[in-house]
């Protein structure tokens, strides 16, 4: 009873806190929220709308059983969870963050993964995707490309590792049956074709719920990364990130790294871009020690995704406590990983000056595959959109108005 009258008290006084703020430092948060705006308005939206639509068609037409039943002889043994994990997991490193956790949400809600299934599947398969890696933090904040190839096998391989850890999650509540994964291509085809069969849904509404489902997941994405961008800025006008980065700072002591770095450490606490924006700003270290604590922010992924992940996964009977810990771990393994690679990838790469920042200006020359990507994305983004925003409000004024005549 004390217990939940103290927590009743802290979340009060936080909440009032914020309120407060707010009204102090108008200006600051406006344009905090601006940003955060921007970034899920131009890049966001766009990048991951086509994936979570194509997802939700690829799980109606069966197509994710099929991988499921191909899959189940590699996902089983390895991270002891159903093949269609294999799906979920590719579709996560392609496309980042949540869309891990809307696929296991998903096929947990289809009766595709158990309980603890799914709270082991969800805590790898949440990473970042190849272009943030390399287009936004590796060419974007430290103008060095070959940077990118370090942050995204430690990102990657920290996730990996993590999925065979949390292989044990749940073990003792888990009945033990021994499950069939000997890989049969019949199989898969009949199992393929008896979940389209199943799924009543004609084309037009199973496209219809793809639409309307992807969006709303995404206009919640987006009210949380506005949100945490206002807190972001709050917490900097109060200065209480710089009285809790002079703790962070004793432990960066503890393992040998610079003390600047715990402003930027905070800041990715709470948001990975900005975190990762500041750590490539941090002058008089080594790139070496920029790289291991942009691989930490990105295996975290800020409270800002995790508050997305939790809100996906309270969809469902889904713990969320096993995914904050294993981010916890992700960023260790990352972060080894990182400073394990160093030697002998990247001074490979740069023989001459493994620790210069400076790359040629051709790299961002157009014609240049990064710079095209994100060209292409922040060009087209913002139509995208809004032309999707559009057809959601179509959409959703139809359902409403033949619900009312039904």
């Amino acid at each position: 009873m004390v217990k939940s009258k103290l927590k009743t008290i802290i979340l009060a006084s936080a909440v009032s806190i914020m309120a407060i703020s707010l009204i102090a430092f108008p200006q600051d948060s406006v344009n905090a929220s601006i940003r955060g705006l921007d970034m899920w308005w131009k890049i966001v939206f766009p990048s991951l709308l086509p994936f979570f639509i194509v997802s939700e068609m690829l799980i109606g037409f069966g197509v994710v059983k099929f991988i499921g039943v191909l899959l189940e002889p590699l996902m089983r043994p390895l991270f002891r969870v159903p093949g269609v994990g294999g799906f979920v997991w590719a579709m996560g490193m392609a496309s980042g963050y949540p869309a891990g956790a809307k696929l296991t949400a998903r096929l947990r809600q289809e009766g595709q993964l158990t309980k603890i299934e799914a709270e082991r599947l969800v805590t790898f398969t949440n990473c970042s995707n190849p272009l943030f890696i390399f287009g936004a933090v590796s060419v974007g904040f430290f103008y060095n490309p070959q940077l990118g190839i370090i942050l995204a096998l430690a990102h990657y391989l920290g996730n990996f590792t993590v999925g065979i850890m949390m292989r044990f999650h749940g073990k003792n509540h888990e009945h033990t049956a021994k499950k069939n994964v000997k890989f049969s291509l019949k199989n898969a085809f009949r199992e393929l074709h008896r979940t389209r069969i199943n799924d009543k849904r004609p084309l037009g509404k199973l496209l219809g719920d793809a639409v309307m489902s992807s969006i709303q997941t995404l206009l919640m994405i987006g009210g949380f990364i506005i949100l945490f961008s206002v807190i972001n800025q709050l917490l900097s006008n109060l200065h209480i990130i710089e009285m809790v980065g002079s703790l962070v700072a004793l432990l960066l002591q503890l393992i040998h790294l610079p003390e600047s770095f715990s402003i930027p450490l905070i800041s990715g606490i709470f948001e990975l871009t900005l975190g990762n924006k500041l750590t490539s700003q941090v002058e008089n270290v080594t790139l070496l020690q920029q790289a291991i604590i942009a691989s930490v922010i990105l295996a975290f992924s800020g409270l800002s995704v995790q508050a997305q992940v939790a809100s996906i996964l309270a969809q469902t009977d889904i713990k969320f406590k096993p995914f904050f810990i294993a981010r916890i771990f992700h960023s260790v393994f990352a972060g080894f990983y990182t400073w394990l690679l160093w030697n002998p990838l990247y001074e490979k790469l740069n023989p001459q000056n493994p620790d210069s920042q400076t790359v040629p200006v051709a790299l961002f020359d157009e014609g240049k595959w990064a710079f095209d990507t994100l060209k292409l994305i922040s060009d087209t983004g913002p139509i995208l959109t809004l032309i999707s925003l559009l057809v959601y409000i179509i959409v959703f004024a139809s359902r409403m108005q033949r619900n009312e005549h039904e």
